[in-house]
């Protein structure tokens, strides 16, 4: 294969952390990439090569925006906080209260913090959400608001993969009257400067890498044989994991469409640059944007102790727990470093963004070619954290 060409720069003392980057290609089969890492609100570390096509004819740019699928649900979550900081949502108050539809089938008492939270029971409407729906907002949100909870809201967590973004964007945009990827723009990223789109301006879509390969469906379907077509009727007829992954699945042909790109799916599908999502990040870990007080609630964990994931379960090794924040990752395995303080949010295929506000960090890393899933755990992800806090370490001390 031909030498990816690797362009950007790095901060004295970061030159492992390049390394590591172009190690990505050479022994891990990256096609296209980018990575940004900030220390204090100023890029250390803004490296981008490969190339963001199947055929391999056009090179990454800096300016190359890509699909971060699950990556997404930490922008989402942070327009939702974004309001809790201003008075204009309580996370203990009812859904019903902004959004009055979502109390029927018995969820008037559902608070918005369980919906940041993956607590809320909706992982899915009890029909097939096909691609046609995901793009109807109206569609999908009448349809989660009659919904009827596939468990006891607030007694277990399981990952809300794609349902996540219509639920708390409705609540962001029966607050602001914005969509969440307008609200997402005006008030966060477009002050900042930071190239994150849910809701991809057509004028943006020649700038984004296509997606390699796809989601590992043959592993899926070897797990779970013999899987009827839904609907499903209860959580005992099938593990949560098929439930959620046959009711919302997006075929993933469609991300590379025009369509796809333009949609708000903002649960999956935002579109974004290493360096848009480390800006954001940055953002957050210099005190920017929120408050002390809505930042460490952001972070606090909202699972219990020893707590699995009932969705994710059949899908990770045995013995994983899942800790999540409202709306974010927690690091409680260290795929974002040592600091088991940060937070963030990873995407099916690989990319991986957190911020770290002990020590005034950001991360993001992009890509093309699907890997690892969204926890952090791919070994492309590994080797630039490692790198990343080496170089860190190395300046400290």
């Amino acid at each position: 294969m031909e030498r990816a060409v690797v362009s950007g720069r790095c901060a004295p003392g970061f030159e492992g952390v390049r390394a590591a980057f172009e190690r990505n290609f050479s022994a891990h089969g990256d096609v296209g990439a980018s990575l940004a890492v900030t220390v204090g609100g100023e890029p250390v570390v803004d490296l981008w090569g490969g190339h963001s096509d199947r055929a391999m004819t056009r090179t990454w740019e800096h300016d190359t925006l890509v699909n971060v699928y699950s990556t997404s649900k930490g922008m989402t979550a942070l327009c939702a906080h974004l309001l809790v900081d201003r008075g204009e949502l309580d996370l203990d108050a009812a859904v019903a209260r902004y959004w009055p539809e979502f109390a029927q089938a018995g969820k008037g008492d559902v608070p918005v913090r369980w919906l940041l939270s993956h607590r809320a029971g909706l992982i899915a409407p009890r029909e097939p959400l096909t691609v046609r729906h995901a793009y109807d907002w109206e569609n999908v949100c009448g349809r989660l608001a009659a919904t009827r909870p596939w468990w006891e809201p607030g007694t277990a967590q399981a990952y809300h993969a794609v349902t996540f973004g219509y639920l708390v964007g409705e609540v962001v945009r029966r607050i602001t009257g914005q969509s969440l990827g307008t609200f997402l723009r005006s008030e966060i990223t477009e002050p900042l400067g930071a190239r994150v789109f849910i809701g991809t301006p057509v004028e943006e879509h020649a700038r984004c890498a296509e997606m390699v390969g796809q989601l590992d469906e043959a592993r899926i379907a070897e797990r779970f044989p013999g899987v009827p077509a839904p609907p499903f009727h209860s959580i005992a007829d099938h593990p949560l994991a098929v439930v959620m992954l046959a009711l919302t699945y997006i075929p993933t042909g469609d991300v590379n469409s025009a369509a796809y790109r333009s949609a708000e799916i903002p649960a999956g599908n935002a579109h974004a640059s290493a360096l848009g999502l480390a800006t954001v990040y940055g953002a957050l870990a210099c005190g920017q944007l929120v408050s002390p007080a809505t930042l460490e609630e952001m972070r606090r964990s909202q699972s219990r102790p020893g707590e699995r994931d009932l969705a994710l379960d059949a899908l990770a090794p045995a013995g994983r727990e899942h800790h999540w924040g409202l709306g974010y990752m927690l690091n409680h395995e260290g795929h974002a470093g040592p600091n088991p303080l940060a937070f963030g949010h990873g995407g099916a295929g690989g990319s991986y963004a957190f911020a770290d506000p002990e020590n005034r960090l950001s991360y993001a890393y992009t890509m093309n070619r699907y890997g690892g899933g969204t926890s952090g755990d791919d070994p492309r992800n590994r080797g630039l954290v490692t790198a990343v806090y080496a170089a860190l370490e190395r300046a400290d001390g």
